[in-house]
């Protein structure tokens, strides 16, 4: 029978046998859940470092627009493996657990909570900017220009913070303790059961329905498009079908890794309960796992990206290796294979397949193959 053991609530002083029972199961866990963290740490760093290396240059088929949105969602990823693991960790070896809240830990819990926001904001983002895309390709430029592009990004990395400062304080709205169960500085959301659904109100709430209806929307358009073009068989049917085979993992990775952190962060706030022990060690680490399984399904899955990251690979090898014969052609051989043909069928499968340059979704509506306005450089 499992035993809950993660109440966020005050350590008690009086310690019973029933205590030292948990304690002595948590710190047998520990080892465990540390080298979890560690792995999942060391995959998001690796993940978003590759991911940075291929779209800090241009890649074919991705607008200016949507590599600053994508660069941002980079950046909170690797928030995760830089910023948040290290911080709990270093929590976790120096906390005393017979002590209180410290105001270190209102300091790391603070940036838990902005890091977690940023990222929901940012993928909310992505999927608007890919709604314009494709379904006001030729108001695009002028929906979304650069200014625009940027105020948005802006907005995703600094209302939070704004929004969760009274965190920071140790003497704030909101008290702040060190679980046990997660290794995770958390907020007591039973403490301010107010604030606490203010935050879900402000974020989770309103970033999740707007990518729901964003790619809902993108969703339904890709499957009409496939049901035309299989009704007049018409050759291209797998652009669609790139379309549906990302946007449904897009939603349900999401749902997946935040839905059980929200209902706990609720569960706690209403009830002032807490869950089992690993019930919560999953739920609050799931989110981080986002960022590494973000980078496989906005970038990985892309064929401009995987070309790009193999032409980045060679060049680095080349590099590493002065001697190697360069008369070979294998790197002018990657690079030919990068640059992408002028005819239509290419053009059109590079722009589908890119995250944000789906106005082929548009374009295959029409018969004429100019329809789409091109989107700045």
């Amino acid at each position: 029978m499992e035993t809950n053991v993660s109440t966020p609530t005050p350590v008690e002083y009086n310690v019973t046998e029933t205590d030292l029972t948990i304690q002595g199961t948590l710190e047998a866990h520990r080892p465990i859940k540390i080298g979890i963290i560690s792995v999942l740490g060391v995959m998001i760093t690796l993940g978003n470092i590759a991911v940075v290396m291929v779209i800090a240059s241009a890649v074919s088929g991705w607008s200016r627009n949507s590599r600053y949105f994508l660069l941002s969602l980079t950046g909170a990823d690797s928030a995760f493996g830089l910023l948040i693991m290290p911080l709990n960790l270093c929590v976790s070896f120096m906390k005393e657990y017979n002590k209180g809240p410290d105001p270190f830990c209102h300091v790391v819990a603070f940036f838990n909570a902005t890091i977690y926001s940023t990222c929901m904001y940012t993928l909310a983002t992505i999927s608007l900017e890919r709604y314009i895309a494709v379904f006001y390709p030729l108001k695009y430029s002028t929906l979304l220009t650069r200014r625009r592009a940027l105020l948005l990004i802006s907005f995703a990395w600094i209302f939070p913070p704004v929004l969760l400062v009274p965190i920071s304080f140790p003497a704030g709205i909101i008290e702040v303790y060190f679980s046990r169960a997660s290794l995770v500085c958390n907020p007591l959301y039973s403490s301010n059961v107010t604030y606490s659904l203010t935050l879900t109100c402000f974020i989770f709430f309103p970033c999740s329905a707007i990518m729901t209806f964003c790619n809902l929307r993108l969703w339904i358009a890709a499957r009409r498009q496939r049901v035309r073009l299989r009704k007049h068989n018409w050759g291209g049917g797998y652009r669609p079908k790139v379309a549906l085979r990302v946007l449904v993992p897009v939603m349900t990775v999401y749902y997946t890794c935040w839905t059980p952190c929200m209902v706990i962060m609720l569960y706690n706030a209403i009830s002032g309960s807490g869950v089992p022990e690993w019930v919560e060690f999953i739920a609050v680490w799931l989110p981080t796992s986002n960022g590494f399984l973000n980078c496989i399904f906005y970038f990985w899955i892309n064929h401009s990206f995987r070309r790009k990251f193999h032409l980045v690979l060679q060049k680095l090898c080349l590099g590493l290796c002065p001697g190697t014969d360069t008369d070979s052609g294998c790197v002018s051989s990657a690079e030919s294979s990068v640059t992408p043909g002028w005819n239509s069928n290419y053009s059109l499968h590079e722009r589908f397949s890119s995250v944000s340059s789906t106005c082929t979704l548009f374009t295959l509506m029409r018969t004429e193959t100019n329809i789409c306005e091109p989107q700045p450089a």
